[in-house]
């Protein structure tokens, strides 16, 4: 495996960057969460097909997925102009322990 992986990624909560945003289009502070997606809605193209052909006898019809080789997610970053509110997402590489803006674990000793 790549040594990416087995590192702690820690990111600050907030961050100067470039805002699209028709207001600003300058770099600007933003707020930095963890995107997640949303539930998945029932009215989607795609479910309502997927229910319609389900309907009756005959099994499932389309395959489902088992081969599951990831053992990681890669991490989008949901970034929130402070001035204009836009919205932007910014995507980092795969990792197993992400964290906003946690404080350095020192090993040192401190007086």
């Amino acid at each position: 495996g790549k040594s990416s992986l087995v590192k702690m990624v820690n990111v600050p909560k907030e961050r100067n960057t470039f805002c699209k945003g028709k207001k600003c289009r300058k770099h600007t502070a933003h707020k930095v969460t963890q995107y997640k997606a949303g539930k998945a809605s029932n009215y989607a193209q795609g479910k309502r097909r997927y229910d319609e052909k389900q309907k009756g006898y005959g099994g499932q019809t389309k395959p489902v997925f088992h081969k599951k080789a990831k053992t990681t997610k890669k991490i989008t970053l949901r970034l929130e102009c402070k001035d204009c509110k836009a919205k932007s997402h910014l995507c980092l590489k795969r990792t197993k322990h992400f964290e906003l803006g946690e404080k350095k674990k020192s090993s040192a000793h401190q007086y």
